[in-house]
């Protein structure tokens, strides 16, 4: 059975989003949005996570960060993506093409 752990990357007053790794590897992030009356997930796993991980690992974030941010809910929707990332890119990334494109 996987030990799936979070590492909070950031947090807003509405929202946080976490790395997910099973023992040194990444296998996901979870980005977590609060509204007055439910939770909103953005699940992202990678390919080799099964059906039952994938069940699993939504009733892990549910009882250790959706509960434990004591915030009142009716219902918790999590809409799943799966697949492999591709890359991370950010301002840095973008303002280095256009200096190599001489723009």
């Amino acid at each position: 059975m996987p030990d799936f752990r979070f590492e909070r990357e950031c947090r807003t007053p509405h929202s946080e989003a976490y790395v997910i790794t099973d023992e040194e590897r990444q296998v996901g992030r979870v980005d977590l949005h609060y509204t007055p009356t439910m939770v909103h997930a953005t699940l992202c796993v990678v390919e080799s996570i099964t059906q039952d991980g994938i069940h699993d690992l939504i009733e892990l974030i549910d009882e250790e960060l959706v509960m434990s941010a004591d915030v009142p809910r009716e219902d918790f929707v999590v809409a799943v993506y799966q697949g492999r990332e591709i890359g991370v890119y950010s301002d840095e990334d973008f303002e280095e093409d256009l200096e190599e494109d001489g723009n």
